[in-house]
């Protein structure tokens, strides 16, 4: 007999979860090993037991099916993630695609018809509605080149304007900032001149999250600052 292939479902509409997981675990290839209702608890239990496929919704309470996705793959690499969403739009795919899913299902597709998508996962297979997959290629293709080219915008910040900018992700004021860097008002005010003129954007909100998007700074902790981006 073959191996059954292990299924987590994530996905926190209890009523359809609840449907899905009582269909797939009438199925005698399947192992259904758990559903979980948001992407934390999914985490703790592909910890404790790695499956083969993962459901994922993509519109998750707290971390998103994205986050997740990148996630479930550092823990178990050879998990094969499928999106499972009513959010179709090109560049959330894309983005997940990225992440590490092996493509998506729309939740239109009719329930009987995941088993086979789940077999296909288990054994390498692209999961992309044949139609689709010339835009979703397209869009992997522009995200990277935009990627690339705002990583090379970035490249040319200074360190001290990198330093400038992760206290500004910390919601720090200008005198704050200042302070903390032991520099002037005015010599921070010159350095976020420069900064925006950079990188080619209009306000210092726009230039911390392209900077925190690539990477460039880190997220600020929980509790700091109150989000001032005047």
């Amino acid at each position: 007999m073959a191996e059954k292939i292990q299924v987590l479902l994530i996905d926190d509409h209890r009523m359809f979860s609840d449907a899905l997981e009582l269909l797939l675990q009438g199925e005698e290839s399947l192992d259904m090993i758990g559903a979980a209702g948001n992407a934390e608890d999914a985490l703790e239990m592909c910890k404790e037991r790695c499956p083969g496929v993962v459901l994922m919704d993509i519109d998750l309470p707290g971390m998103d099916g994205i986050q997740a996705t990148r996630r479930v793959k550092q823990i178990c690499p050879e998990a094969q993630v499928v999106i499972i969403t009513a959010l179709q739009q090109p560049e959330l795919i894309s983005r997940a695609i990225e992440a590490g899913a092996c493509g998506y299902v729309p939740k239109t597709h009719a329930a009987d018809e995941l088993v086979g998508v789940i077999k296909r996962a288990a054994e390498g297979d692209m999961i992309l509605p044949s139609g689709e997959i010339a835009a979703i290629l397209d869009r992997l293709r522009q995200s990277r080149r935009a990627r690339t080219e705002a990583e090379q915008v970035l490249s040319q910040l200074s360190s001290r304007e990198i330093q400038i900018l992760q206290a500004l992700s910390e919601a720090k004021s200008t005198t704050e900032v200042a302070a903390s860097l032991f520099i002037s008002p005015l010599t921070v005010q010159s350095h976020v001149k420069s900064i925006l003129g950079k990188l080619g954007v209009r306000s210092k909100l726009e230039a911390v999250m392209m900077a925190l998007r690539h990477g460039v700074i880190g997220p600020s902790q929980p509790g700091e600052g109150a989000g001032r981006f005047g």
